[in-house]
């Protein structure tokens, strides 16, 4: 069977295509130097795929996702077991909703999501469609029907590829509660009085009382649900750990009193379960050896300075979003940003559903109806689907722990992803991504899923061989725009080579770059302990 001929191979053939040893073939700029086709790849068996819920969406992002599951993940997999629904404006509307009641359902069933972007519909696009009702956005229901705790937004990195942040930057953002739950109404002179009722039965009491002195006035009521926020420190300070970054806390107290609470927990789970391992791990040296506190207002200066990278925030909802909105315009913009909702289960297990954090990408979809090229990144994308497979592995092992043939179905979807991820990550290294990364000579949308489908298929096939085959790209001397003066170049490099023995040494190399302008200079770093002291409250 071939999942179990790969799995044979598994930890060496990964070992020969780890991104260290690919990155030693010289990079391809050109795409005519290497030929590729999308025909069906020649593993044998398909692998029945775990349990999980799709959720497709429309416009350019669903048109993306097709061809990918099409060319990335039929080939091997039959997903026959994943459990559709579409969140289409027109499928909303059509069944007056019950689509999403049926989709929130089957995530909280089977716990692991992904979601393609979908649209919120405008009073103009109400019409355009032809909808019977303007529908809100979906994002709330999952989050009430997943007992949301936090939506996970982390930097994407492709090595040798500087995108914005130099390390990863981690952030979680309260899944619920605040603006985005809010009652609120238009009223004119009068007095808001807002009253609590205890559920036991004890005394009422007013908890705001005002007088409205203006003609026009709007009201605004919410609340900030804080029971789970223990839940969402658990995850925020493993997954700093795990990745070693030095976690921050984010919010307006100083301002809002009542977003004490919000710290006190994460700061009381913090010491009580994680301090001391994260000082054994040396990950408060920035942060003067304690869990820091960021007022909201710094925390966004401090995005734009800390391009190193290295740390995690956590904030309320409405924080989170506009902070995230940040991080993804330093590190290029949304598609390369992850978004993963983590909610609990009744029975503690967790559901993940996972998203691009971009929209339908509506010009491109326009421009593709017109028949207009294309290049859209679908690395946001992938990342979603790949981690929504992986969780959905995990939990069918989890509730399989001694079935040998869940665990290699299990192994399998591990390693595949990580081909995937290698193969999309070399394409762009290749000089093969989109043209919002190789610019106009870049792919289209169509041709770079095909080159990775491609790439993806010959890394599989590898592991199948008992000899892989040492990965090259083709001499650059054979590539069809190939004009280097090779007479001028020997010329330079007998410059550089100051003691005449055939090859360049190391302080042969520094002064070469050096000279030509090219030597990177020393730069004097920020100390990050003296601004998080400077900015904490």
């Amino acid at each position: 069977m071939a999942l179990r001929a790969v799995l044979r191979k598994k930890t060496s053939a990964v070992g020969f295509l780890s991104e260290t040893s690919l990155l030693k073939a010289p990079f391809a700029s050109c795409q005519s130097s290497l030929s590729f086709s999308s025909s069906t790849p020649v593993l044998s068996d398909k692998v029945k795929a775990p349990p999980m819920v799709y959720i497709s969406g429309e416009e350019m992002t669903k048109y993306a996702c097709d061809l990918i599951t099409e060319k990335w993940v039929q080939p091997y997999f039959e997903i026959t077991s994943w459990e559709k629904y579409d969140l289409s404006c027109k499928s909303r509307d059509q069944s007056d909703d019950q689509v999403l009641k049926d989709a929130v359902e089957a995530g909280k069933r089977i716990g692991a999501i992904f979601k393609e972007p979908t649209i919120t519909p405008s009073t103009k696009q109400v019409e355009e469609m032809g909808l019977s009702k303007a529908f809100g956005s979906p994002n709330g229901a999952m989050r009430r029907g997943w007992n949301g705790i936090t939506i996970s937004r982390d930097t994407i990195h492709i090595d040798g590829i500087e995108l914005g942040y130099k390390n990863q930057v981690l952030f979680e953002r309260h899944a619920v509660g605040g603006e985005y739950g809010a009652g609120w109404q238009k009223v004119g002179k009068g007095t808001l009085l807002t009253t609590y009722i205890p559920q036991d039965g004890s005394a009422p009491f007013v908890v705001d009382l005002r007088h409205l002195k203006d003609d026009h006035n709007v009201v605004v009521v919410y609340d900030n649900p804080y029971d789970n926020v223990e839940d969402l420190a658990h995850v925020f300070f493993k997954r700093c750990l795990e990745a070693k970054v030095t976690p921050y806390v984010v919010t307006k107290k100083t301002v809002f009193k009542w977003q004490e609470g919000f710290w006190e927990t994460m700061k009381r789970v913090f010491n009580r379960d994680y301090k001391e391992t994260f000082l054994r791990e040396g990950l408060l040296e920035k942060s003067n050896g304690k869990l820091t506190h960021l007022i909201s207002d710094a925390a966004t200066m401090q995005l734009i300075r800390w391009t190193d990278g290295g740390f995690g925030m956590a904030a309320h909802n409405y924080d989170g979003d506009m902070l995230t909105d940040q991080i993804s315009q330093v590190h290029r913009s949304p598609g390369f940003i992850t978004s993963n909702l983590i909610g609990k289960n009744d029975d503690g297990s967790l559901i993940k559903e996972f998203e691009a954090s971009h929209g339908t990408v509506t010009d491109l979809w326009h421009d593709h109806l017109a028949g207009k090229e294309t290049s859209l990144n679908p690395l946001g994308l992938a990342e979603a689907l790949i981690g929504a497979v992986q969780h959905a592995a995990k939990l069918q092992l989890d509730a399989n722990p001694n079935d040998s043939n869940i665990e290699d179905t299990y192994n399998y979807v591990m390693n595949y992803t990580k081909m995937l991820r290698l193969a999309m990550h070399n394409t762009f290294r290749y000089g093969q991504g989109t043209r919002d990364m190789s610019g106009p000579s870049g792919f289209t949308t169509e041709d770079f899923i095909d080159k990775v489908a491609w790439r993806l298929d010959r890394y599989l096939v590898m592991q199948e061989e008992d000899n892989p085959p040492e990965l090259r790209e083709p001499d650059r001397k054979f590539m069809k725009n190939y004009d280097v003066d090779l007479d001028a170049m020997k010329k330079m490099f007998e410059e550089y080579d100051l003691n005449k023995d055939g090859s360049i040494q190391f302080d042969e190399f520094v002064a070469m770059f050096d000279k030509l302008g090219y030597a990177p200079k020393k730069v004097k770093e920020v100390d990050e302990a003296d601004d998080a002291k400077k900015w904490s409250a």
